[in-house]
């Protein structure tokens, strides 16, 4: 039997490596033969996979993005639910109830899959803005949060028609709508560094808001090779 600080730190490097796997870059090599960050904005996330790739390959990789998010969260499931037979818990003070801590430790694995679809170990620590991955962490954590966020994603994309402003706005919400629907307080410091990151991931995208600039959904962006956003 292993511990369980030891299934913890497994279940934090899992959820990484399952955010880090490198969906529109594979993408991009296996229908053209390209490095798809070294094409329009130099993410390799669903939104620059449409524009270089085309319809299909972009929803591809916006659905295969969105379930690494679901399948980092549903460890912490598989954790609780299913492995505690194999599990040492003699390191555990007997007065702690490990249910409390499940919160916690899906904030944990949704943090590292989000930071492994930015930072791809397999890309050299580059990546997408996360936005489809922390969708799907959403989803998984509580399926009306994740749904609401998308709603306000589907609103502002249908009046701006810009994907940035669009996930931006959703970043915004997601805290909102955690407290809203009177969430854990784990899952709401989630949605507050969740949320603050991929603005960040965003920042070349604001800048281009504010200059008027920011490409609108058919049409093209200008190379940025040394972005990795």
């Amino acid at each position: 039997m292993v511990t369980w600080l030891t299934v913890c730190g497994l279940s934090v490097v899992i959820a990484y490596l399952l955010g880090s796997f490198p969906t529109g870059y594979l993408a991009g090599k296996l229908l053209k033969g390209i490095d798809i960050r070294e094409v329009g904005s130099g993410s390799t996330g669903a939104t620059n996979v449409l524009r270089t790739l085309g319809k299909g390959p972009g929803a591809f990789v916006l659905l295969v993005d969105c379930l690494k998010g679901v399948f980092a969260i549903n460890l912490v499931y598989v954790l609780f639910n299913l492995a505690p037979q194999y599990i040492n818990y003699t390191f555990i003070p007997e007065n702690l109830d490990i249910q409390l801590w499940q919160p916690w430790l899906v904030t944990l694995l949704g943090l590292a899959a989000i930071l492994g679809h930015s930072k791809s170990i397999f890309l050299g620590f580059t990546g997408g803005k996360s936005v489809a991955t922390s969708l799907g962490i959403l989803l998984a954590m509580n399926w009306q949060v994740g749904l609401a966020t998308f709603g306000v994603f589907l609103i502002v994309i249908a009046f701006s028609k810009i994907v940035s402003l669009s996930s931006i706005s959703g970043a915004v919400a997601v805290s909102i709508l955690m407290i809203l629907f009177q969430q854990p307080l784990a899952y709401i410091l989630f949605s507050v560094a969740g949320g603050l990151y991929v603005i960040v991931r965003h920042r070349t995208n604001i800048e281009r808001l504010l200059a008027g600039t920011e490409p609108k959904i058919g049409q093209k962006v200008e190379a940025q090779p040394t972005a990795d956003s």
